[in-house]
């Protein structure tokens, strides 16, 4: 089993990073491949509505989300991690993750999704909504923790000493393993919920 972590921080080896870290070492542990992608730190526009990716399965923008996609595809898991702006995620994490979303084909009914949110203080609910609707909208159930899968740190690695965050990280991370075999084994038994046409209606008359 694969999960593939999106780390929406531009500080390499930040707060956010540390949080990932607690949680990839309880994924090794449950026999769980990792991947890390820093997504923070990159150049991503947002999504212009081109519709070209309906043609061609993906963004007409040739960056890091074209490479990360096959590995979304792959995972049974996705982690998305941000440090807290303004009560909301790191924009450019968002613009990814836009276009990520919206640019893929595949099926993403089932894949396990989790969402962290890492601030000196205050935002983390608003942001760990934010994060959230991605997965609600795409048929990914939502990985949840012994709390908001929120930690707390100011200055660079600070991080690591909010205990009740570290352990919401690796509750997070046992209750997502779990998840992710549990669907696994009933994917074997019983497939993929049936699915109807989808009904696609405006608010006009």
């Amino acid at each position: 089993m694969r999960v593939l972590l999106l780390n929406g921080s531009p500080r390499s080896g930040g707060n956010t990073a540390v949080a990932l870290s607690e949680m990839e070492k309880v994924f090794h542990e449950e026999g769980i491949e990792t991947e890390t992608i820093q997504v923070g730190n990159k150049a991503i526009r947002g999504c212009v509505a081109c519709g070209s990716c309906g043609e061609k399965g993906k963004c007409v923008f040739d960056d890091l989300v074209n490479e990360a996609a096959p590995k979304f595809a792959a995972a049974d898991g996705l982690v998305v991690a941000t440090p807290v702006y303004y009560a909301s995620a790191n924009g450019t994490l968002v613009s990814f993750l836009d276009r990520l979303f919206y640019s893929t084909p595949f099926d993403k009914t089932m894949k396990v999704g989790a969402a962290v949110a890492v601030a000196r203080r205050g935002g983390v609910s608003a942001t760990y909504d934010e994060l959230n609707k991605y997965f609600a909208i795409s048929g990914m159930p939502i990985a949840t923790g012994q709390y908001w899968n929120a930690v707390y740190g100011g200055a660079k690695g600070e991080s690591a000493q909010d205990a009740e965050g570290m352990q919401t990280m690796r509750t997070l991370a046992r209750n997502m393993a779990f998840l992710m075999k549990a669907i696994a084994l009933g994917k074997e038994r019983y497939g993929l919920p049936e699915k109807e046409p989808f009904q696609r209606t405006n608010f006009i008359r």
